[in-house]
């Protein structure tokens, strides 16, 4: 296992750190530590509304900790993780900080679900723990909420957690080939997530599953998207599981799919906490060796030793001036952040204003009554693809901008720089579903109504002024104009309303459009943030550590040619010994590498 590896590997740096009087290269050495502590390797399990998400969850797991009732779903992420026993517990945001709450497990189904009640309000996630061997290597499977298609504005929140996960599967059931929504997620997984595979599920439900099977792979193909795709019926999982039917298992089609996890997904995150803790070591390695070898320099050509400490003291000097706010990484950074946080918000609200002029056009070109169900339908696939969109391009910018900084700080110090992974946050929040305006309704009896007053005032008004010459109040002419008068008001009072159900229609667009930016636009400058705080911390230990070396460094050339020529040759084998102890630990660091 890497995990173990690495963590031994680290005990042996911190104890060389405690050693050699470092406590200050420790810092990086306890958080690649506590980075080991938790490995969990965050597995997405998405799509759309009824595709067999949670069932699947269940599946893998054998246990029914996911809501699956036909009349309900899911309506939070649910996160299934190793432990020692079966828990469950709910994480609420009470004024910003995370308040969790323990509850039976077989209770946790009616928390989560769309009949959660009140239970949800505020409920950001639900947390569970099982002692299952799939999991033992810090597997985490979150079943994120069906929004009735990957083309609605819920879809944000599963969009701007793409970068926080560490694979995704995207679920979609044997019924019917890909959609166009589901197609546009998985472009967009490929652009934001290392590792994306695609399960086909309900293959017990339906005889035709091998020919939806090759249409998905030729959309695939078309689409450009590497995925493997996966058929599986949980039926037959749960089934065979629960009567230990080694035939059912393997019908059920789960092998390939728990080998995909195990193999591509966790052992993928095995080999990324085997190069990353290598790093760390390595540059630790490097930075005790520098002081040593310093040293020895100066010992070996008493020479050339006044000239290696004027070398190493305007290393120190440059070293120094990265720990400064006027340091040019430091400008990069800060000047980076604000600037794409305005870019992304800007690009945001240009992408939103686009769709909403769209839709008031749509909106004035019909009756908002008649062409609802399929307007909401196009307004959420709109708004989803612009705020795909908008995170990628967050992401995007936000690797750029780690690059820039680490180009820049490696221009003032001679060190490697080690690879920046922004890590992500919590799933992020959702946003209700574009409301229904209730438009005034104008059926038959309020037609027949307004047409029987306004033609009782046509009557009225010209039965009056025909009874001057002598007819009576109803005549013909009287009548007739009450028909015109009555046809007028109804097509007056049907304009009315057509024209106030348009306002409330574009006003719940508006609305919808607006909450879309608040969340979607806190999210991508959360993002931002959080990227801007990891590089700003990552740099600045490890320019104080640069310092801190150079002038140990420093230090020991100058003892060098204070050293008397009687003990230079005690001093150099002592000097050698430790560089021996040291270079040994960065050959360790190199060898967890080499061993993946």
């Amino acid at each position: 296992m890497a995990v173990p590896a690495a963590s031994e590997l680290v005990e042996l740096a911190l104890t060389a750190t405690e050693a050699y009087e470092r406590p200050d290269l420790g810092v990086r050495l306890q958080a690649a530590k506590a980075r080991l502590a938790d490995p969990s390797v965050r597995v997405l399990v998405v799509g759309e509304f009824k595709q067999g998400k949670s069932k699947l969850v269940n599946a893998l797991v054998n246990a029914a900790v996911c809501p699956v009732d036909d009349d309900i779903a899911t309506a939070v992420p649910t996160e299934v993780r190793h432990g020692p026993a079966a828990s469950a517990a709910l994480v609420h945001d009470r004024e910003g900080t995370e308040e969790r709450t323990e509850v039976p497990t077989e209770l946790l189904v009616d928390h989560v679900s769309e009949t959660g009640g009140e239970s949800r309000d505020h409920l950001l996630r639900a947390e569970v723990t099982l002692p299952r061997s799939l999991l033992a290597g810090g597997l985490v499977l979150v079943d994120t909420p069906g929004v009735g298609g990957l083309g609605s504005a819920h879809g944000a929140a599963t969009t701007a957690a793409l970068p926080t996960a560490d694979a995704v599967l995207l679920v979609s059931d044997a019924a019917q080939e890909y959609t166009a929504p589901e197609l546009d997620f998985l472009r967009t997984a490929m652009e934001l997530c290392p590792t994306v595979g695609a399960v086909v599920t309900k293959t017990d439900l339906y005889p035709h599953w091998r020919r939806i099977v090759e249409l998905d792979q030729a959309h695939l193909a078309r689409a450009g998207v590497d995925a493997e795709i996966f058929a599986v019926s949980s039926e037959l999982r749960l089934a065979g599981a629960a009567t230990n039917d080694a035939e059912l298992l393997a019908e059920s089609g789960f092998a390939p799919l728990i080998g995909f996890l195990l193999r591509r997904v966790v052992a993928r995150a095995d080999d990324l906490d085997r190069r990353s803790t290598s790093q760390d070591v390595k540059a630790v390695a490097e930075q005790l060796a520098a002081g040593f070898s310093a040293e020895l320099a100066g010992l070996k050509d008493p020479a050339n030793a006044e000239a290696l400490v004027t070398e190493l003291t305007g290393a120190k000097e440059r070293a120094d001036e990265l720990r400064q706010r006027s340091a040019r990484w430091q400008i990069t950074l800060n000047d980076g952040v604000a600037d794409l946080i305005s870019d992304i918000e800007y690009d945001l609200r240009d992408r939103l204003r686009a769709v909403t002029r769209e839709a008031e056009q749509l909106l004035d070109d019909a009756d908002p009554s008649t062409i609802w169900d399929q307007f909401a339908e196009w307004l959420h696939t709109q708004v989803s693809q612009a705020t795909s969109a908008n995170y990628v391009w967050t992401a995007q910018r936000a690797r750029w901008l780690a690059e820039q900084v680490a180009e820049h700080f490696a221009e003032g110090a001679d060190a490697a720089i080690p690879d920046i992974r922004i890590d992500g946050g919590r799933l992020s929040g959702t946003v209700d579903p574009l409301e229904k305006p209730d438009g005034e309704r104008f059926g038959m009896g309020q037609r027949l109504f307004v047409g029987m007053r306004g033609g009782y005032g046509g009557v009225l008004m010209i039965g009056l002024a025909t009874s001057f010459v002598g007819l009576a109040l109803l005549n013909p002419v009287s009548i007739a104009a009450g028909l015109l008068f009555g046809g007028k008001t109804v097509r007056d009072e049907h304009r009315r309303i057509r024209d106030r159900r348009r306002a409330e229609a574009k006003t719940a667009v508006r609305r919808h459009i607006d909450e879309v930016t608040f969340q979607v636009g806190k999210d991508s400058r959360d993002t931002l943030r959080r990227a801007q705080r990891q590089l700003r911390d990552h740099f600045t230990v490890l320019a104080e550590e640069l310092s801190r070396s150079l002038a140990a460094s420093v230090a020991a050339a100058q003892n060098a040619v204070a050293t008397a020529a009687s003990d230079r040759s005690k001093r150099i084998a002592d000097l050698e010994a430790e560089l021996g102890r040291v270079r040994a630990l960065g050959a360790k660091a190199d060898a967890l590498v080499a061993g993946s």
